[in-house]
């Protein structure tokens, strides 16, 4: 029998999941970004500079930018004059981007399709890998943290922002409340469709805890893991190094 893992609260088999993650993201990519600023008040904003302050992109650096969707990450570095390969399963993600990027004239990314899990680029390609609140969509995340190994460079860093569970008594609770209520609601009234919304509360609760992620990056072999807690661990900045 094939083994099954979960999408949501739901066991399907390995290419289900995949299948219907990528349904997800294609019904809800047009109001990505608007509901992102919904659900966190706009704090993912201040999250994502944070983010990219501890990768600290540099000019001429080869980043790779996985689940890198809607751009928000990926411009933040190009800014700062790293070249930037923004790459996602989802070609509607990307086409959302990619509009973006034109609007805002943001130049010089590259726009790849690419399945975290196998990923198309050679070995010792990039000098930092980036991925934001996209690991836990991944269906194989030891697979995906071995590829993002592969394809760092010897020195290169692995960062990864993503939910966790807040360690702050009574706010994790609050937020799980809020999370069950509101968010699939509001899914539903601005983007249409409360049952993605209602997957992505459950993919969120579902992710492993800070500890225990940061042993799987270390099992993937990076060296020097670790993680920083945003508010209590409700977000959590995970990183490491290939030596």
């Amino acid at each position: 029998m094939q083994d099954k893992v979960n999408f949501g609260d739901q066991l399907v088999t390995p290419e289900e999941k995949t299948r219907r993650v990528g349904g997800v993201f294609s019904s809800v990519a047009k109001r990505y970004d608007v509901m992102n600023d919904l659900m966190s008040g706009g704090l993912h904003r201040l999250w994502k500079d944070r983010f990219v302050a501890r990768v600290k992109p540099r000019a001429g650096d080869r980043i790779l930018d996985m689940a890198g969707g809607t751009g928000d990450i990926a411009f933040r570095m190009a800014r700062k004059g790293a070249l930037v390969t923004v790459s996602d399963i989802n070609p509607d993600m990307l086409g959302v981007g990619m509009e973006r990027a034109t609007a805002k004239r943001i130049e010089g990314l590259t726009w790849q399709v690419e399945n975290a899990e196998t990923l198309s680029f050679d070995d010792a390609t990039f000098d930092a890998y980036t991925i934001a609140f996209g690991i836990r969509n991944v269906t194989d995340i030891p697979a995906a943290l071995r590829e993002a190994h592969r394809v760092l460079k010897r020195g290169g860093r692995f960062f990864c922002l993503e939910f966790s569970t807040s360690e702050w008594p009574g706010f994790g609770e609050a937020y799980d409340l809020y999370s069950d209520k509101v968010i699939p609601k509001v899914g539903k009234a601005v983007a249409g469709d409360e049952e993605s919304y209602r997957y992505l509360v459950e993919s969120i609760r579902r992710f492993p805890k800070m500890p225990a992620f940061r042993a799987m990056i270390e099992q993937a072999g990076f060296v020097r893991a670790d993680y920083e807690p945003i508010l209590g661990g409700l977000v959590a900045i995970h990183s490491g190094w290939k030596i």
